[in-house]
């Protein structure tokens, strides 16, 4: 196993044990940890104000520190007292195995940490985002089971073909953008691909439109009034740039609603315009409002087509409780109404999401074809037939009949058994010699084997997935690109080495280091560099060194005039160190 297990992990189903990496702690470099804690302490700052309350009580409950990148192993240590669990990913995963693992209450966090470059934003998922972002969040209740929630009901959605092909360009485009030495040129075309797909994904599918929802609330939420704002969305803050400008009037407040999930978003921009919600507990109330318009709750035959158009494996669930789970290919209609519902390859039969005796993908590994709906001439739907009536229309064990149904599909065979539910109602009938046909059409000869007649007058219910995720292998994640580590050349291991005895010295665990020797040594051969600066900064100040610091200052100000981009970066460290200063 490649990471610490506890009792919520546990509970994970194998296939999204998958998506889960070592953390791999000690990759974390001097550097790294110094950009943690550049954000952990601006963000605290700056937070402490304008984000929901839950944000400040969460850091302690979560046991996350703004001095050290957190160790997963001691997060999930504490996680686990309310409930939640974080797994480390490469990057970006596939929503819905995103929305699942929300589902088991754990966090996915990308262990990944943004380059010193990408310090104020990055449109790759990293350990900042996720860890000092999502986490806190969490220990608020009424948001955790709002997440959770989220995450049932989202990795149902059904998705079109297009959206993973946009998945894998958008996943693409967060790498190298966040990586050290990508081409302009190349990023230019990526975003470009994004840009294009974007623009001809066609109608909306459901995991496009919850995807939607999930930015505009668990990303880029904002609660409260829209004249008074708090922040609690991971995206922001996690964002030491995007915190402090969604608060300004350049970025339109609007009240949340359903409406929220027809707008869609662009992750390399900023965003123009939020949602403000007045609690968490209205995030409840309009996801479940969008959950009704989902094929989930309103199955019939848009529900069918929405799985035909995925290509993607999928479930039906029929009105007597019988799933059908495989990959969607065919649907004949009557009355706008599906007549016969036809899947290619592997498929299982279900009932409350555990699968029938009998019924695996073995035993109907070419497909699954079935009538839906009443028998033509009779009011009584064979679901609600007594056993008198099912033996008053010889529908019983030996008799050899001919079903024909309203949608005009005839099955003519020898009954041999029937299966049913819980409630004593029949949900499978099968048939040996049997000849299933719509007109000339012929659906089922009797060469194919025996029959299993699916009983159901409507499809009820219309999902992303299989009803029992043991019916199938879902070990079929490979990942097409990994995340870009940056190249280790003799000039960054030195300066890695500067930023870790700066920091030992802070930390009392080595104080014979000069740090006027570091200074001198980052002045004269990494010029561009100004955090570790900074850092020097604070112990010169600490240390009531005021020559040093002005030294210091000095400095930076020459790093400010050659790179204008960081002076707002550079003056809100110095001012973060005054401040701590100030008893």
């Amino acid at each position: 196993m490649s990471y610490t297990s506890n009792y919520i992990l546990d509970k994970l189903p194998t296939h999204l044990k998958q998506y889960i990496k070592p953390q791999n702690y000690e990759d974390y470099t001097p550097i790294n940890q110094a950009v943690w804690r550049y954000v952990m302490r601006k963000n605290v700052d700056y937070l402490s104000k304008v984000a929901h309350t839950s944000y400040l009580d969460g850091l302690k409950k979560t046991g996350i520190s703004i001095e050290n990148i957190p160790n997963m192993y001691g997060m999930n240590r504490i996680l686990q007292e309310i409930g939640w669990a974080a797994v480390a990913v490469d990057g970006f995963i596939p929503p819905s195995a995103f929305m699942e693992f929300q589902a088991y209450n754990v966090l996915v966090i990308a262990s990944d940490i943004r380059q010193l470059e990408n310090i104020e934003y990055t449109p790759a998922p990293d350990i900042i985002h996720e860890g000092a972002g999502h986490a806190p969040i969490i220990a608020n209740p009424e948001y955790a089971e709002y997440l959770r929630r989220f995450g049932e009901i989202g990795c149902k959605a059904i998705s079109s073909g297009k959206d993973y092909e946009l998945y894998e360009a958008v996943r693409h485009l967060s790498i190298i953008k966040e990586a050290a030495d990508s081409d302009e040129e190349e990023i230019e075309k990526a975003e470009k691909h994004v840009e294009d797909l974007q623009q001809n994904m066609g109608e909306p599918s459901e995991m496009a439109l919850i995807r939607n929802l999930h930015w505009w609330t668990v990303e880029y939420g904002l609660i409260g009034t829209t004249d008074n704002p708090k922040i609690y969305g991971a995206g922001l803050l996690s964002s030491i740039g995007e915190s402090a400008w969604c608060m300004t009037d350049q970025v339109k407040k609007l009240n949340y609603s359903i409406e929220a999930a027809h707008k869609s978003f662009d992750i390399t921009q900023p965003q123009p315009q939020l949602f403000v919600t007045p609690d968490f507990a209205y995030l409840s109330q309009v996801l479940e409002e969008f959950a009704n318009t989902m094929a989930l709750r309103t199955g019939g035959l848009d529900g069918v087509n929405k799985l035909i158009d995925s290509k993607a494996l999928g479930t039906v669930e029929l009105s007597t409780g019988l799933q059908i789970s495989g990959v969607f290919t065919n649907v004949l209609t009557h009355k706008g109404k599906p007549s016969y519902i036809q899947t290619t390859g592997k498929t299982a039969l279900s009932y409350r999401e555990k699968e029938l005796v009998g019924h695996s993908t073995k035993h109907h590994s070419d497909g699954f074809g079935s009538p839906i709906g009443k028998l033509k001439g009779i009011n009584l739907a064979i679901e609600d037939m007594s056993p008198r009536d099912l033996k008053a229309y010889n529908i019983f064990e030996g008799q050899t009949i001919t079903l024909e149904f309203v949608g005009g599909i005839k099955v003519k065979g020898s009954i041999i058994t029937g299966t049913r539910n819980l409630k004593g109602e029949i949900v499978l009938i099968t048939f040996e010699n049997c000849t299933v046909t719509q007109d000339e059409t012929i659906l089922f000869k009797p060469e194919w084997g025996l029959y299993h007649m699916a009983v159901g007058e409507k499809i009820v219910s219309a999902f992303n997935g299989p009803a029992d995720l043991h019916s199938f292998d879902l070990i079929t994640h490979s990942i097409t690109e990994e995340t870009i580590k940056p190249k280790q050349t003799e000039a960054k291991t030195q300066l890695e080495n500067l930023y870790k005895q700066v920091r030992e010295f802070r930390e009392g665990t080595n104080i014979t280091i000069s740090r006027n020797k570091v200074f001198q040594e980052v002045k004269n051969n990494y010029p561009t560099d100004w955090l570790l600066p900074v850092e020097l900064y604070e112990l010169a100040k600490s240390n009531n060194d005021d020559d040093f610091a002005v030294e210091i200052i000095e400095h930076l100000e020459t790093v400010k005039q050659n790179n204008p981009k960081v002076g707002h970066l550079i003056d809100d460290g110095l001012e973060l160190v005054d401040k701590s200063l100030v008893v």
